[in-house]
């Protein structure tokens, strides 16, 4: 079919209907929207060829960037960090073994059993390390765990999208400054450390800097229409800015959301400094304006997404996806093992869904195009492999739902 004006935008209204439908499916059968959002995708590109997947890759790009802003600026919203703070260490550390542990597993299963190059395998792993929080978050909505442990994954997730797009943004700025082809593997990572400490300081500074700085011109601008939009505008200028100077944006987006929702709701600093608001909740009408924006675009990226891949290329890369899934899973279970230390007193059941609760989805996807384009020879691949990892550790993520399920109505029953 011929894509003119008139049909693009008959099939984007078509595709938001769909969204809807299969967010609705997801929340009746547990099974992740974006499952189905990738095999319409599939239907729609390779199946039917009604979108041509050669246009997109880099409207993809562009479209999963931006859904990322959206969804981390709301994971921030939703960070009250009074009522977490005592599960932040244990929901950081978590965070910070779970990515490291697997970005290294993976490394290493790409240059010993793949035969890729060192850069190119750790951009392989750093792009696939990272959990997607726009899935684990609704799965956990649909668990009835411990609030311990709900929200130390919480945490978790909330800082694993940073932490991914941290680390391949330091990985890509060493590639571009040609670090990888005279330094050794420590030296590599001695950058690393260096550029992510300076990066990460940057954008949370900016990010409370601005967070707070927002808030106080809310109070003006609040009886004013649109003002919801111009805070959408003031978070891309967040992001680009903190790009511009060399900081981590899509981490100073979180702290900026995370700022403001602790600037704004009803037991704020700010009230308790007199500084009054309206009587209207700003923070939770932000976060339903960004959450409804974030649904729209995210929709959009997933269905190109599965336009784009190619059943030959996913055929190809089955086994290997098979066999990172198997190594992700090892260092998973590794990372809750070691961090035991700190998130004490969980049952046995509760740590088994921690394990397999690793969906990729939205930001793995992202970064994996973002990745590509600095080794565009060696990793022509990731798509198909992103694609298949999506599929097989949301597949996992259902598992997980339905073990919760049973164990729910287990302890209801010997309780009863």
């Amino acid at each position: 079919m011929s894509i003119t004006l008139t049909n693009f935008w008959g099939l984007l209204g078509g595709l938001l209907v769909l969204a809807y439908l299969a967010n609705r499916f997801a929340y009746r059968t547990h099974v992740p929207d974006v499952v189905v959002l990738l095999l319409c995708g599939i239907a729609l590109g390779p199946g039917l060829h009604w979108i041509d997947a050669g246009r997109f890759p880099e409207v993809a790009r562009g479209v999963g960037t931006l859904a990322l802003i959206l969804i981390l600026f709301s994971a921030g919203l939703e960070l009250d960090i009074r009522h977490a703070r005592k599960q932040f260490a244990a929901g950081s550390v978590l965070a910070v073994l779970s990515y490291a542990l697997t970005m290294e597993g993976v490394h290493l299963f790409c240059a010993h059993v793949l035969g890729m190059g060192r850069m190119a395998s750790l951009l392989a792993g750093a792009a696939l390390a990272c959990m997607s929080g726009s899935i684990v978050l609704p799965m956990l909505e649909q668990m009835n765990l411990g609030p311990e442990l709900k929200t130390t994954l919480v945490i978790e997730s909330a800082f694993g999208d940073g932490l991914g797009a941290l680390v391949v943004g330091v990985l890509l700025s060493l590639v571009a400054e040609g670090v990888a082809s005279r330094s050794s593997g420590q030296a590599i990572l001695g950058g690393m450390v260096l550029q992510s400490v300076f990066h990460f300081l940057v954008g949370f500074v900016i990010g409370v800097g601005t967070g707070f700085l927002w808030s106080r011109l809310l109070r003006k601008i609040l009886d004013h229409r649109f003002w919801q939009a111009l805070s959408f505008g003031a978070l891309l200028i967040v992001f680009s800015g903190t790009h511009a100077v060399g900081g981590s944006d899509l981490f100073a987006v979180m702290v900026f959301g995370a700022t403001l929702a602790n600037l704004l709701g009803p037991d704020s600093v700010l009230r308790g400094l007199e500084l009054e608001f309206n009587s209207v909740n700003e923070g939770i009408q932000i976060l339903s304006f960004h959450s409804e924006l974030a649904f729209l675009v995210r929709s959009f990226f997933f269905v190109l997404l599965g336009a784009m891949i190619q059943f030959r290329g996913l055929r190809r890369q089955l086994l290997p996806s098979i066999g990172l899934l198997l190594v992700i899973l090892a260092a998973r279970a590794l990372s809750v093992q070691m961090s035991r230390v700190v998130w004490r007193g969980r049952k046995s059941h509760e740590l088994e869904l921690a394990t397999v609760l690793i969906p990729r989805g939205l930001i793995t996807a992202v970064l994996a195009l973002e990745v590509i384009q600095a080794k565009p020879k060696e990793l022509m691949f990731l798509p198909s492999l992103t694609f298949a990892l999506i599929l097989l550790t949301n597949g996992l993520g259902l598992v997980a739902t339905v073990r919760a399920k049973q164990a729910e109505g287990s302890s209801s029953a010997s309780s009863g």
